[in-house]
């Protein structure tokens, strides 16, 4: 069975790389979870000092896998704790410092995510696309106190309602990525970066993240996230919305007030 997120370590770097390239990186709630284990454990491996998050194929990740959110949203049962994605407080509590290289389209949670990287480098050609809205659903990963704290409350009201791509050199000058750079260098920069990071003092760099970011804050928004979240999988409104996806068409929202 293919692997859909590949974990290496190797220079005091663990390398987790997205591995689902037929379906655009689409990430299913097993790569989540895997994921989210990854970030944890390597927080008391002492040979792991930095993370390092890629992508096989030509897009980053088209975002949570479809047929996920359907589910969910056909599910008659109340929601429970057990329903969350892990990824995300797994990002916030994360204490080991976390780099990534975006190629291709960065799609909803793969732009949300990189909030809670501490260097990102995206290829030239990138593009970062946050269509929650677009589906009636809501931002999550803490990105409703992230992106307005990172780009602003127009840009990010923008970015989370419109849904329109970003493209590589305006994420760099609104401050979501440190760079861009050609596609052909974009892990070889992205690696260099992660083994510099890894060579620092590591308590230093540990507690520096730390005094960055309030996990506490953190953890309560993805909270309030979620509850939105999950009331609209199973809203009327995001019925249509998946409903036009499929059908390749424009959702019709006229008929809710």
């Amino acid at each position: 069975m293919t692997q859909h997120v590949v974990a290496e370590k190797a220079d005091k770097i663990l390398t987790l790389t997205l591995n689902r390239p037929d379906k655009k990186n689409a990430l299913t709630r097993a790569m989540y979870q895997t994921l989210a284990t990854e970030i944890a454990n390597a927080d008391s491996d002492p040979g792991v000092r930095c993370i390092l998050i890629k992508a096989n194929g030509d897009m980053f990740t088209a975002g949570n896998d479809l047929a996920d959110f359907a589910a969910v949203g056909n599910s008659t049962a109340a929601p429970t704790p057990a329903d969350a994605n892990p990824l995300l407080p797994a990002l916030a509590k994360a204490r080991t410092p976390i780099v990534a290289a975006v190629n291709g389209r960065a799609v909803g949670v793969g732009v949300t995510m990189l909030l809670h990287c501490d260097m990102v480098y995206l290829a030239e050609d990138a593009l970062l696309i946050a269509p929650f809205v677009n589906l009636a659903l809501v931002p999550e990963a803490g990105s409703s106190l992230l992106m307005p704290l990172r780009i602003g409350h127009a840009r990010a009201f923008e970015m989370f309602v419109l849904g329109e791509p970003v493209n590589a050199d305006t994420a760099v000058n609104w401050g979501i990525a440190n760079r861009s750079v050609p596609q052909a260098a974009l892990h070889s920069t992205a690696r260099a970066t992660a083994i510099a990071i890894a060579a620092r003092a590591p308590a230093s760099v540990v507690a520096t993240k730390s005094l960055m970011r309030d996990e506490a804050v953190l953890l309560a928004r993805m909270s309030q996230e979620s509850g939105h979240f999950i009331r609209q999988l199973k809203s009327a409104e995001f019925k249509e919305a998946f409903a036009a996806f499929s059908e390749r068409r424009a959702p019709d929202f006229s008929q809710f007030g």
